[in-house]
């Protein structure tokens, strides 16, 4: 079992890590030019296009487990009409995105009440980077059915190539050029669509006989379309919260000026490094997870949690282990700003501490998502963010200032790994928790 979760973990842990790198390297760009304002633009504009673009991340994680439960009871044809279905939400998503760009923005102008300088800048950002809705959307679907049929490398390369695409236009768009926060978004659009590209290029590749024999009508089926979108809304709403509760985070961050904000941007970036890292195995969980429900394998599906579960801990841990003696000297690659220096230094123990604590949630997450279980994943989400992260934050922010932001990040992702522990056995395996974790 090591051997099929390293299989698929691998690829993803590379793939996942250039993600946070993308983001690492815009942070480090903007965050040495003279003002501090062109970090939060940027800061601003990525949350904003979290909300646009995170809101679909059911396109990838609904796909990976409804094609891995199909691909694990041999239903090679459903899995084929499972694509066509999520290409054509994607398409018709990406065309409402362009549709209503215009008030997106107005309306993410008056929520995250931002300096004028940074909402300046971030509305250039906007502007530019809202035309890669078709590529991203589409890079979810293919991406997430990729990952449903066992096919880990086929994301890797598209990732890694659209993040060093990525990469090298921002440099050299802003350094060269100086386009500051444009040439961010310039780089952005532009390796969206030779993301997509390859993606159609490898499918092609591999799969290039995959829809021939498919009854065309089946593809609107009432009953897939019912379990396809039972699944997906679940998956909306727990992405919604967790987009709001990021949202939310840098809203207020905003509110204590840019100098704060530009702090808590670049300890984000540290928190995503380490969850994308994790995500790599809960990627596997996914997977493995969804091929061995469809399968009705149970033994081999105990298996999978188990060493999943252990592999994200473990790289939690070292994680944890690596920001706390090398903290400090990672916040001074992504600015020499002595300011924002301080401030991220202030509250530099929540991101010590994230990487461990958070595997545990980000893990479960993957096992949910294969075994389709996503109602729990909703649940646990509403519960997080509304009855803890929220309250947390209005009850602590007199008392502890910016540390009340982080305290509530922390709550959130404890309770968020509390509940979908304690929630596993009922809707995963039909049991009772102790039964659950003697049979794990």
């Amino acid at each position: 079992m090591n051997k099929q979760i390293l299989r698929l973990a691998i690829p993803n842990i590379l793939s996942n890590l250039s993600v946070p790198l993308l983001g690492a390297v815009d942070t480090a760009v903007i965050g040495h030019l003279e003002e501090v304002y062109y970090l939060g633009a940027i800061a601003v504009g990525s949350i904003v296009f979290d909300f646009i673009f995170w809101g679909f991340g059911f396109l990838r994680m609904g796909t990976t487990g409804l094609v891995a439960q199909a691909y694990g009871a041999g239903n090679e044809i459903e899995t084929r009409r499972i694509l066509l279905r999520v290409l054509l939400v994607a398409l018709s998503a990406s065309l409402a995105i362009l549709f209503l760009q215009w008030p997106i923005l107005e309306l993410s102008l008056r929520v995250i009440n931002a300096s004028p300088e940074v909402e300046n800048f971030m509305s250039q950002y906007y502007q530019i980077r809202i035309y890669s809705a078709p590529a991203t959307l589409a890079l979810f679907a293919f991406n997430g059915w990729f990952l449903g049929m066992q096919n880990a490398r086929f994301p890797m390369y598209i990732t890694i190539l659209l993040n060093v695409v990525n990469i090298v236009l921002n440099l050299l768009l802003v350094l060269k050029f100086n386009l500051n926060v444009s040439g961010v978004a310039w780089g952005s659009l532009i390796a969206s669509y030779v993301g997509v590209s390859v993606a159609i290029f490898l499918y092609r590749l591999r799969y290039h006989t995959f829809f021939s024999g498919i009854n065309w009508g089946s593809i609107f089926d009432t009953t897939e379309l019912k379990k396809f979108f039972s699944v997906n809304s679940d998956i909306f709403i727990r992405t919604l919260c967790l987009i709001f509760s990021y949202a939310f985070f840098i809203a207020k961050s905003a509110e204590s000026g840019d100098v704060i904000l530009a702090a808590n941007t670049i300890l984000l970036q540290l928190w995503y490094i380490s969850a994308y890292g994790v995500d790599g195995f809960a990627f596997a969980a996914e997977s493995l997870v969804g091929k061995y429900k469809g399968a009705k394998d149970t033994h081999n599906l105990n298996s999978a949690i188990k060493g999943t579960l252990l592999w994200g801990l473990g790289l939690g841990f070292i994680g944890s282990i690596v920001y706390w003696f090398s903290g400090d000297v990672l916040i001074t690659i992504f600015t020499d700003q002595e300011m924002v220096i301080q401030a991220a230094g202030y509250v530099l123990i929540w991101t010590i501490l994230a990487p461990l604590i958070n595997s545990i949630c980000f893990i479960w997450d993957g096992v949910y998502i294969g075994a389709t279980s996503t109602a729990a994943m909703r649940n646990s989400m509403l519960i997080a963010t509304f009855l803890v992260f929220v309250p947390v934050f209005y009850i602590t922010q007199n008392l502890l200032g910016v540390h009340a932001l982080w305290l509530s990040m922390f709550a959130f992702m404890v309770v968020r790994g509390i509940s979908l522990t304690l929630l596993a056995p009922g809707y995963i395996f039909n049991t009772s928790l102790l039964k659950l974790y003697r049979n794990l």
